[in-house]
């Protein structure tokens, strides 16, 4: 009977370490339901990801405010950062051609 135990244990182990697992990433799902890409707020180097040909993908841009490379922003907040290269003045939701080299 001894030899039940410690396979009841590993058992119960292993299903305390999934739970715990489990609740610990619930909060990064959460977190990205209420973020949204915004192009053209990112710093040189500080993007989230998509930094245009050549680039691997975060902390890849070349210049601030790059176009074509995004940040994670709370939801409905990107298109009232500013940004010097957009075309409306303001972070888009989508890549776009900068329009002003520099600020």
């Amino acid at each position: 009977m001894k030899a039940s135990i410690p396979a009841v244990s590993a058992a119960s182990l292993a299903l305390a370490l999934g739970a715990a697992l489990s609740l610990a990433s619930a909060p990064l799902t959460a977190q990205a339901a209420d973020n949204e890409k915004c192009y053209g707020v990112a710093l040189k180097g500080k993007n989230d990801c998509a930094a245009g040909p050549g680039t691997s993908c975060a902390g890849t841009a070349k210049v601030d405010y790059q176009g074509n490379s995004w940040k994670y922003v709370p939801a409905g907040t990107c298109e009232k950062i500013a940004s010097p290269t957009s075309p409306t003045g303001y972070g888009q939701l989508t890549p776009f051609k900068e329009t002003k080299k520099g600020y």
